[in-house]
């Protein structure tokens, strides 16, 4: 019986790890929790998980078949990803992925090339009813600055830029390809939130988290604070209960206006984010979700007992061994 976990792309998460080896030690179906990483040994996460493998970077012509093998050999049967850009080719090969008896947790191929393209994503919310940042056509003479610019596909804030006049915006034309630029949200007037929503397999959603971020170091969050705030939970209860193709954890970024309390969606991460951790000690237990969904087969009820004003500072620790 394939009943191992892999999470792939390992890094530094590991609270993640820890949390899905606690979950995984209450059942007698689910036996490791192995992670995979490109550089293995220099993974922090791949030092506590119950085994790690170097895998060849998702560029690379031999990723799928060396994860493939790395199942296999392993008997794992749940595949968790973790960074944006491994979702599309995992997306892609889920069926096939499937039909050797491993699960891939991640959302239909559709709903991932959505979340992976910043216009598309844009798209995305005003059909669904939710405000997004205007755009700015930063080819006209007349801009009103601050704007905000990012990658079109880009990921952990990196290449993000509050631009303030016009020569900071000719250095990023010049100097950055497939730049969208927008509305800035000045933290004067918004309160920046990241919500964790865990989308079931007839992508529905069960339980959602919303953390009002403090502070964020590498475009993700280090200071956070778990909020039972109505408006933005009722609104994405009506707009977001449904996402066709979303599965499993998706993390969303939003601003809400201080004053109006109108909220702007920003973007969509179709997989665990880096301040999960929050949700999990909060009682919002998605690793659990995905071993009942996915390993047991069980329906996922509705959960959203989890505990408000939750803080966490997150801080730097160290891992020593020998080489």
């Amino acid at each position: 019986m394939k009943n191992n976990i892999l999470i792939t792309s390992a890094g530094r998460r590991v609270s993640l790890v820890k949390s899905f080896q606690n979950e995984a030690s209450k059942y007698e179906n689910v036996h490791k929790i192995f992670t995979s990483d490109s550089v293995p040994e220099y993974s922090a996460a791949c030092q506590i998980s119950d085994g790690s493998f170097k895998i060849a970077g998702v560029n690379e012509a031999s990723f799928i078949n060396e994860l493939i093998e790395i199942c296999s050999t392993n008997f794992i049967g749940l595949i968790i990803p973790t960074i944006d850009t491994e979702l599309i080719i995992l997306a892609k090969n889920k069926i096939m992925f499937e039909e050797k008896g491993v699960k891939i947790v991640i959302s239909n191929l559709d709903f991932v090339q959505v979340c992976r393209d910043k216009n598309k994503m844009n798209s995305f919310f005003t059909k669904k009813g939710i405000n997004v940042p205007f755009s700015i056509d930063v080819t006209k003479s007349k801009i009103q600055f601050p704007i905000y610019s990012k990658p079109n596909n880009g990921s952990l804030s990196k290449d993000n830029f509050i631009i303030k006049n016009h020569l900071t915006l000719e250095y990023v034309k010049a100097n950055f390809d497939n730049m969208v630029y927008m509305q800035y949200l000045s933290p004067n007037n918004y309160q920046e939130y990241t919500v964790d929503m865990y989308y079931d397999l007839t992508h529905h959603l069960k339980c959602m988290v919303p953390r009002k971020r403090l502070e964020v170091r590498g475009g993700e969050i280090s200071k956070g604070l778990t909020v039972k705030d109505n408006v933005i939970l009722i609104e994405l209860e009506s707009k977001l209960g449904f996402i066709e193709g979303a599965v499993g954890c998706l993390t969303l970024q939003l601003f809400k206006n201080i004053t109006t309390n109108d909220i702007f969606g920003i973007e969509i991460n179709a997989r665990f984010g880096g301040g999960y951790p929050l949700s999990y000690f909060a009682g919002a237990n998605f690793p659990k979700m995905i071993i009942e969904e996915f390993i047991y087969k069980n329906k996922i009820g509705r959960f959203d007992k989890w505990r408000e004003n939750l803080l966490m500072l997150r801080y730097d620790n160290e891992i020593i061994k020998e080489m």
